[in-house]
């Protein structure tokens, strides 16, 4: 075989670029964090707060997105890693969704406090703090959504190219957004209608949505961490193996090394060689890493 066949490097077709927009994020996010933070301290606002620290934990996580990009791409041909380093980017993303996770509970103990402690917000200054914030909420997601979209819709089935790390930092951007959306719609609420339990009352909601997103991420990224099977890609090379009659597959294991690309052992028994089998899963795409055994 040639030294080709044995590279290792499963980093996804659009790595680098996604690096790059992950960064930025982080850098508008941190900024932002600051702000907001701040202000929600100085008006007493709980949703500003809560918009403020949640951000303060997505900068956190999207710092940790950005650093797995770099680790992945720094130790790509290491020899330690056997299938190389594309699942960086979903342990990456399973540490994120832990971190969502734990940022909803948080919102919601504090908003279910201030529901039963209310306090004084000043209202007109923090809408105008959680608007700002909303807007790099927006620019960050505008950033990352494009690379987002891009692979969804790629590829024979739409989870082959999914970049787990750019999702979660995604996810984080969105939840961000929500709850900015939330804060405002409360501090609105509080100001000219009086209903200051909207507050915390969004807080609490903003925590359930983000709670689905966090369970939604870790049960995908587990399931690439544990190497679970692609049912539609089995059944795409059951299909191309045993399609002619002539061989049956015995043993089939796939697994996904990283974004696109899958690797597969394949255990066939009739009358065809490895070569035989090989060119014929020559058009699934996905599988970047064969492995083929006759009986």
């Amino acid at each position: 075989m040639s030294p080709a066949a044995h590279d290792h490097v499963f980093l996804g077709s659009r790595h680098d670029a996604h690096a790059r927009r992950t960064l930025w994020v982080v850098l508008l996010t941190a900024t932002m964090m600051v702000g907001e933070i701040a202000a929600g301290l100085l008006t007493q606002s709980m949703a500003l707060l809560a918009d403020g620290f949640h951000m303060a934990t997505h900068a956190g996580a999207l710092a940790v997105a950005a650093g797995a990009y770099a680790y992945a791409r720094r130790h790509a041909r290491d020899p330690r890693y056997s299938f190389g380093t594309g699942k960086v980017g979903d342990l990456a993303g399973f540490a994120s969704a832990l971190v969502l996770g734990f940022a909803a509970i948080g919102i919601a103990g504090e908003s279910v406090m201030r529901l039963l402690e209310p306090r004084e917000v000043a209202f007109g200054e923090a809408t105008v703090v959680a608007v700002l914030g909303l807007v790099v909420n927006v620019v960050s997601a505008l950033l990352l959504g494009h690379g987002h979209q891009h692979h969804d819709h790629d590829g024979h089935h739409h989870e082959h190219e999914q970049d787990n790390n750019l999702r979660s930092a995604y996810l984080h951007v969105l939840a961000d957004a929500l709850t900015s959306v939330l804060a405002i719609a409360a501090l609105l609420g509080g100001r000219y209608l009086g209903w200051a339990w909207l507050d915390p009352a969004m807080g609490i909601a903003g925590a359930a949505v983000i709670a689905v997103w966090s369970w939604g991420l870790l049960r995908d990224t587990a399931a690439v961490l544990l190497d679970t099977s692609d049912p539609a890609l089995e059944a795409e090379v059951r299909e191309q193996v045993e399609g002619p009659g002539d061989t049956r597959i015995t043993d089939l294991h796939i697994w996904r090394l990283g974004p696109g690309a899958h690797a597969a052992i394949v255990s066939v028994t009739g009358a065809v060689d490895n070569e035989t089998v090989r060119e014929r899963l020559r058009p699934v795409h996905e599988l970047a890493h064969l492995t083929v055994e006759t009986r």
